[in-house]
């Protein structure tokens, strides 16, 4: 929201004259105790209309003051409650000075109203005076500077002021809790969840839920989210449209889409856009495209309207389905049917469509009609199908583009420059990764990680430093041997490095964070149980391979979650179908 204009209700000069003592004559009879002088009426009028109204609060405050009455310490509290939510810091520092000169600044509600408004307007240090110099301070007070804190993202002062707080409730925790998931510290948000249970200080309500589900999806922790909805039905905790999404995401991006099902086909009541949503892009990450676009067929059927988000999900099962035809269409009709303009992502979409398809032509037809300019999503597509085609001229022109359009981003290098060594143009590789160099862009290091009885146990490429290390490299020296027999070839095209000697290339190969994650998931868990990987980068080709074979040799239903989707191997084949 933009900031509100000067005076925004509130002006300088209204609130100079109102601080004066206002000249009144003595009544000719003094009221009777508990009595209400008009100007007292005058005053609970206004601010049952500011309760009513709390949008006009500002306004109404100014009429108040204008009308010669004393605004009681509600009346300063709602206009400053309508400070926050407008982001004003000058009208809240007016009302703090208006509300000093009328000695009401230290009333707990006034205090407390203060203190989330130069809170969530980023003025921490005024919003820190008020809580250090006033009267003694209560949770409110506490839990305003705390959300404050994570508001402007200041972690050491955030973490420093939980501690030092006397007592904490709900929002307290969640206040951390949330903190820790939007600044992508999912790990410690479940550390800061176990905690709140061990304090016993206060139970978890539906928002401290949502956002420990929301970690939990992140990392791909099934068991550790079994037990977080474990928890929601033990202590009958409401599902709500939020908690529901939550869940659906939560068990799809743990590769247990059925569990997404369950949750989804027991919410009838509780159903929103968001709700189906989050069904459709369960079923989009998991390969299920054609359940994605059954699932849309009874939502239009259901009556709901769906959104960009929903066609987002819809043409994205199109793309990884291969539903070349049926994503034309798709897009059409979101502007023919439901009046949504396509926004960048949409585009993307059907360029990603175009592209996955071989379609060259098409996608370039499409980057050329978008009404806006092509972003890193777009350009990143296009490289990344040039690479599975073998069209280099193509995918050098559109990486080049893609580190124009991100120049920050590790990505757009890596697949420039592996479009260079597919076609054996090693100096262009040179010169990629020297420009990468001189940018200051660092390759964010392939990891695999599995869970194991709650813990997540990670790899990277070679990574000797596991506890176990010595069983892990036993079983990836078997898995070797066992592909060996089964016939299996390395693709050392895999390997985008200068490098003849081809026992190397399978060498660099079998250390792949993936597959010491497999080797891990198969000697820790029982023959014939699932094994669930996640990996932070796409998988590459040979380990894509690899794993389908190793699900038919072991017998094992092999869930890999990568940057883009989900791979579920078994016997032999993947529900990518290849096409990917």
């Amino acid at each position: 929201m933009p900031p509100p204009t000067v005076p925004f209700f509130l002006t300088s000069t209204t609130l100079a004259t109102a601080a004066k003592p206002q000249r009144q004559q003595l009544p000719a009879q003094p009221p009777s105790c508990g009595a209400q002088t008009p100007a007292d009426s005058l005053a609970a009028s206004y601010t049952a209309r500011m309760r009513l109204n709390p949008h006009l609060a500002l306004r109404l405050f100014d009429h108040l003051l204008r009308s010669g009455a004393d605004p009681d310490p509600i009346a300063y509290a709602l206009a400053l409650a309508r400070c926050a939510r407008a982001r004003a810091h000058p009208a809240a520092a007016q009302l703090h000075g208006h509300a000093a000169k009328r000695g009401a600044a230290s009333h707990r509600r006034v205090r407390n109203g203060l203190i989330h408004a130069y809170s969530v307007c980023g003025m921490l240090r005024d919003a820190r005076k008020v809580f250090d110099y006033g009267p003694e301070v209560d949770m409110i007070a506490w839990n305003c500077l705390l959300r404050g804190y994570a508001h402007v993202r200041d972690a050491g002062a955030l973490r420093e002021f939980f501690a030092r707080m006397p007592a904490r409730d709900s929002v307290s925790w969640n206040t951390v809790i949330a903190w820790c998931v939007v600044n992508g510290e999912h790990e410690e948000a479940v550390a800061v969840f176990r905690e709140m249970l061990a304090s016993n200080e206060c139970q978890p309500d539906r928002v401290t839920l949502v956002s420990v589900i929301s970690a939990i999806a992140y990392l791909g922790a099934l068991a550790q989210g079994l037990w977080a909805h474990a928890y929601v039905c033990r202590k009958e905790i409401e599902v709500d449209e939020k908690l529901s999404s939550a869940l659906i995401n939560m068990y799809s991006k743990c590769g247990f889409i059925e569990g997404s099902v369950y949750v989804f086909e027991n919410s009838c009541a509780l159903r929103s856009v968001d709700t189906w949503n989050a069904m459709l892009a369960g079923f989009t990450a998991s390969g299920c495209s054609e359940r994605a676009l059954d699932l849309f067929a009874r939502m239009e059927s259901s009556g709901f309207m769906p959104n960009k988000i929903t066609f987002n999900s819809l043409l994205n099962a199109c793309s990884h389905g291969g539903f070349v035809e049926e994503g034309i269409g798709y897009f059409e009709r979101m502007t023919n049917s439901y009046s949504i303009e396509p926004d960048i992502a949409h585009y993307g979409c059907m360029v990603d469509l175009f592209c996955r398809a071989g379609l060259f032509e098409k996608a370039e037809e499409m980057i050329q009609m978008m009404p806006m300019e092509p972003d890193a999503a777009v350009w990143k597509a296009l490289v990344g199908a040039c690479r599975t085609y073998n069209n280099f001229e193509l995918g050098k022109k559109a990486g080049h583009r893609l580190i124009e359009a991100a120049p920050n981003d590790h990505a757009g290098y890596v697949l420039l420059s592996n479009i260079y060594a597919l076609d054996g143009n090693w100096k262009g590789v040179h010169k990629v990764r020297k420009l990468m160099l001189d940018c200051g862009v660092q390759k964010v290091p392939g990891s695999s990680s599995i869970e194991l009885d709650g813990v997540i146990h990670e790899f990277i490429s070679g990574d000797k430093s596991h506890s176990r290390k010595r069983d892990v490299y036993e079983m990836l020296s078997e898995i070797c041997q066992q592909l060996k027999i089964a016939g299996y070839a390395p693709d050392t095209s895999q390997v985008l490095l200068d490098i003849d000697d081809e026992d190397v290339k399978e060498s660099s190969l079998a250390l792949h964070s993936e597959k010491l994650a497999l080797a891990f998931g198969l000697i820790s868990t029982a023959p014939g149980t699932p094994i669930r990987i996640v990996k932070n980068l796409r998988v590459c080709g040979d380990c894509h391979n690899a794993i389908k074979l190793l699900s038919k040799i072991y017998g094992r239903c092999i869930i890999v979650r990568d940057a883009n989707r989900f791979h579920r191997f078994r016997e032999g084949s993947c529900s990518c179908g290849d096409y990917w």
